[in-house]
């Protein structure tokens, strides 16, 4: 008899109780995590989080702010246990549909230049380098600049965005 494939993950909204959960990621993900206070401090400030969840439980995460047109991506994670499966780009999709949703033009975010395949997915997903912010990041010797990203959202976006 042939094993019953596990269901596919499920996307959902963030909310408080899941903070055990997405700080063990964080913990294992960065060098240098959030501390829960900060993703409690965006939740109750009423920034839209999302988290992926497997039949294993919490596979990732992410957060965004909006204001005004712009929306901001604050954080997007997924379990180094479980990356390279698509589910960073999944996280990525839905936090730029919701960025719609909230009628903003552009998205934002930062990232180490050192996360070659954080980059890698943010261009292939149409976010474009508009500049760097020196020193942004703390780093095991001194500080790391960030580059900063954009993706101006337009009708077509979501259409000409590649399958997963």
């Amino acid at each position: 008899m042939a094993a019953t494939p596990a269901p596919a993950p499920v996307l959902r909204p963030m909310h408080e109780g899941d903070l055990d959960a997405v700080m063990e990621i964080e913990l294992r993900a960065y060098p240098f995590p959030w501390t829960r206070g900060i993703f409690q401090d965006c939740l109750r400030a009423g920034y839209p989080g999302r988290v992926l969840v497997g039949d294993t439980g919490l596979l990732g995460y992410g957060l965004l702010s909006i204001a005004a047109d712009e929306a901001h991506v604050l954080n997007v994670c997924v379990d180094p246990l479980r990356q390279s499966r698509g589910f960073g780009r999944r996280l990525l999709r839905e936090l730029v549909q919701v960025a719609r949703e909230h009628r903003a033009a552009r998205v934002f975010l930062e990232v180490r230049p050192s996360n070659a395949a954080a980059i890698a997915l943010y261009h292939s997903e149409g976010f474009n380098e508009i500049g760097r912010r020196p020193r942004y990041y703390p780093a095991v010797i001194g500080r790391e600049d960030a580059l900063v990203m954009a993706m101006e959202l337009v009708d077509a976006d979501i259409a000409s965005m590649p399958p997963l």
